[in-house]
Order: structure tokens, then C-alpha cells, then sequence
């Protein structure tokens, strides 16, 4: 199969223009159907010229996710299962803002994206890499998550009006030409984001870049559950892209227990090169710290945890455990997670709790893959 057009830089999209005879507008035509009016087909691009688009179709493929599942949960999160190309399956989640979580306003969406088909590192609690690591995403199908829930979101509002996000909120909604749906990007969906390094720069560069995406840098996350060496390498990197740590113990004994990264990145290792990242970026970070319950949410876990952050110049995001079908985990209850956060603002710490969000759906990631892919093999 033909590389797809939406793995391209611009300027690698305008070289081949060059060598085709092509004038310089019409990449600009091109990066408008694919970004901004989001093209499902060659076809579509009617204000480019037949040959154009059949020179186009010979040398690149052009793949739009195809929407498997979807569930809604209560709070007006959706989580997506897409098929890609080879039939292998990934999700993403389109989460409305908590203001007390992200600092927007109650009518941003953050895309929760995936970088890999599975995961190799194996976190106990995570149903991503409950059937093992199958392949990296390329920075198309990384890119057309993106693309793919805006398609939706337009689909929606023609239908049954503007994207609704809270009860009283200011309505949001996707036109060909008008506002984003996708305010923020979370790569923290399925896989290791640092372990498909080049891809998932590559993806963001175009996400980010103006004649893409247009998704601020600063409204971009990358998640890592601790990969030390591309943190480095991440921290040389030019763009001003924001960093979360799945961190989940505040100890070395109690992270070894439930994130095998830890025994090759323990924590002084993975400390050091946040150091390293700090001193080129001087912007805060942030911890993501899942609440499991008789796990790492007793109040013996908050002095550490605040130390750490202190150092690290960085906020504490709490989140209560998503529940995975399969695995002994369980949530720490309301009560507890209050009082953890309430000990770690104690201590000077700048923490928020995640309120529910998605919790009545298949939230965990990778859930909903697994469960589908199951059902599916059990069908006669």
C-alpha cells in the first residue's frame, strides 16, 4: 500500500508538487481538504484539478478511521473504537473540560489519542496490553484520530444540532471552516507514546503546525510511564509540548509492584532526567497518579509523592481507578481520594482530583478494544 498523504510534512507534500509540475497553491488547497474540511476521498476535492487528484491516488493512500463502537457516558464523554487499514483496532476519547482539571473553559474538548495497537510495558492495572504489543501506530492513523472525531462531531451537528458538552455550558460545534472541536490533544490513550518516538513527532508537528491541526503546542500532552532516555530526548526537542508522568507510586517498592518499567527506569533514574527535561524547559509538569485502592492510595504515599513533586516543580493529577473487567483492581472510594488530596495540598502541593469522567462507560484504556475483540472471537 502507497504511504498515506496524512503521514506528509508540507514540505515534503510541496516537493512532490515541485517535481509534478504543480503550482505552490495547490498544497495549500490540498492541506485545506485534508485539515480543515477533513476529506474522507480523492473525489471530494473538487477545486483540485482530475489529473491532480489522480496523480495523487496513484502515489498515496488515503484512509479514513472507520468507526466500530462508540459509547457516551453521562458526562458527554465519548470514547471511539476505530478500525484501521489492517483491521486492527485502537479508541480514542473526546472528554469535555473540567475547569478545575485543565484551567479552560467548560466548552474545550481534550482528545485522549493512542500511539500503539496494544502495549509492550505491561502496567497491571491497564487493560491496554492485557493481549501483548501488536504494532506502533504511523503518524497518520496518529494524526486521523484527530480528523476522524471532528468528521463525527460535524456529523452530529448536522444532525440533531450544535455538540452539546455540559447542561448550561456554551455549545460547541464543528463546521467545515469554523471551530475546532478538538481544543487540546492527551497522548496518553493506548500504548507507550515515547516507545513510537519518531512517529508520534512527526504526527504532532503536523497536528500543530498551521497549515494542519493548528492545535497549539501548549495545548498538547504527552503521557510516558517513564521511558528516561526519551524524556532527554523529548527535552532537545524545539517545541514547547507539555509532559505527564504515569507515575502511580511515590516509592520505588510500590511502583515495581504494579509497572514493570520501573525495575529498568526506577525512580532516581526516571528523576534525573526530569531534572534534565526541567532545566531545558523550566515549565511545570505533571504527575498522573491513578488512586487504586489498598495499593498506593494510604496516606504513607503522600510525603513521598509530595517531596517528588516539589523538587520536580510539578502538579498532581488524582485519578480514581477505572475498574477492568479481568483484573483485581479496585477504586478507592470517594472518601479516601478527598483525603489524599486534601493531605497533599497540606503539604504544599498544587493537586487536583479528576471527577468522574466516563466512568459509566468502558473508560479504562484499551477496555473497550479488548472486550469488542473478544466478543468478536466468541461469535460462531
Amino acid at each position: 500500500m502507497p504511504p498515506d498523504i496524512k503521514s506528509l510534512t508540507r514540505d515534503e507534500l510541496a516537493a512532490h508538487f515541485t517535481e509534478w509540475g504543480q503550482p505552490a497553491y495547490r498544497v495549500d488547497q490540498l492541506c485545506d481538504w485534508l485539515y480543515r474540511r477533513r476529506a474522507a476521498s480523492w473525489d471530494a476535492m473538487t477545486n483540485l484539478p482530475k489529473a491532480l487528484r489522480e496523480k495523487l491516488r496513484e502515489n498515496f493512500s488515503l484512509h479514513a478511521l472507520e468507526l466500530v463502537r462508540k459509547q457516551g457516558a453521562k458526562d458527554t464523554t465519548q470514547k471511539f473504537l476505530w478500525k484501521l487499514a489492517d483491521g486492527a483496532m485502537i479508541e480514542s476519547v473526546l472528554i469535555p473540560a473540567n475547569p478545575a482539571l485543565y484551567g479552560e473553559a467548560s466548552d474545550r474538548h481534550t482528545l485522549c489519542v493512542s500511539t500503539q495497537v496494544g502495549c509492550a510495558y505491561g502496567c497491571k492495572f491497564c487493560a491496554s496490553g492485557l493481549d501483548g504489543w501488536k504494532r506502533n501506530l504511523g503518524p497518520e492513523e496518529i494524526v486521523e484520530q484527530v480528523i476522524a472525531t471532528e468528521r463525527w462531531a460535524a456529523k452530529e451537528s448536522v444532525v440533531s444540532g450544535p455538540l452539546s458538552v455540559e447542561a448550561g455550558a456554551q455549545q460547541a460545534r464543528t463546521t467545515d471552516h469554523g471551530q475546532r472541536t478538538v481544543n487540546n490533544l492527551v497522548i496518553m490513550g493506548m500504548g507507550e507514546p515515547l516507545a513510537n518516538y519518531d512517529n508520534l513527532l512527526k504526527a504532532l508537528r503536523i497536528l500543530n503546525a498551521p497549515w494542519g491541526g493548528g492545535i497549539g503546542a501548549r495545548k498538547i500532552t504527552i503521557s510516558t510511564s517513564g521511558l528516561a532516555p526519551q524524556i532527554r530526548q523529548l527535552a532537545d526537542e524545539p517545541e514547547q509540548f507539555r509532559l505527564a508522568i504515569s507515575l502511580h507510586g511515590a516509592t520505588d517498592d510500590v511502583r515495581a509492584k504494579i509497572m514493570p518499567v520501573n525495575k529498568k527506569f526506577p525512580l532516581k533514574e526516571l528523576t534525573a532526567a526530569l531534572d534534565y527535561y526541567q532545566s531545558r524547559h523550566d515549565r511545570m509538569i505533571t504527575f498522573e497518579y491513578i488512586l487504586i485502592a489498598g495499593v498506593n492510595d494510604r496516606l504513607d504515599q503522600v510525603r513521598p509523592l509530595a517531596a517528588l513533586a516539589r523538587r520536580l516543580h510539578a502538579k498532581v493529577n488524582l485519578i480514581p481507578y477505572n475498574t477492568v473487567e479481568g483484573l483485581p483492581w479496585k477504586r478507592s472510594d470517594e472518601k479516601e481520594c478527598e483525603t489524599f488530596l486534601a493531605a497533599l495540598e497540606r503539604e504544599g502541593v498544587t493537586a487536583t482530583l479528576r471527577r468522574e469522567k466516563g466512568g459509566d462507560i468502558d473508560a479504562a484504556c484499551g477496555q473497550l478494544r479488548l472486550k469488542t475483540e473478544r466478543e468478536l472471537v466468541a461469535k460462531p
